[in-house]
């Protein structure tokens, strides 16, 4: 799912990773980082895919926010476990988001697409 985002600027973390073979609790205390994150002041959405590489990228309404769930006790804890079990290898980028723009799909009722852009 796309996030809904609000209008610009807002910032974006993208957090990049190769995982190593082990699983040993990694899939519980990903959802558990997405739930928590969830509920911290100024997280706007998130959006995540995984192949051979994983992208997470998390929206956030400020610098202060990014820098508070960095610091977050519990997430400190999964970042210590990341390196230490989870990834190979992995890399955090912090953006300032300046514009953004998009495009959805849709289908009307005699299966022709109609597409709307923002």
């Amino acid at each position: 799912m796309i996030a809904a985002t609000p209008e610009p600027p807002y910032y974006a973390v993208i957090f990049t990773s190769v995982r190593t073979g082990v699983d040993d609790g990694y899939g519980d205390m990903a959802e558990e980082m997405l739930q928590l994150a969830q509920q911290q002041p100024g997280y706007l959405g998130e959006e995540s895919a995984r192949n051979k590489i994983g992208i997470t990228v998390s929206y956030w309404q400020s610098l202060e926010a990014i820098k508070a769930w960095k610091e977050n006790e519990r997430h400190r804890l999964a970042q210590q476990r990341g390196r230490s079990d989870w990834y190979q290898s992995n890399k955090t980028r912090i953006c300032l988001v300046e514009r953004d723009y998009s495009f959805e799909q849709s289908v009307s009722s005699s299966n022709q697409c109609e597409v709307e852009e923002a």
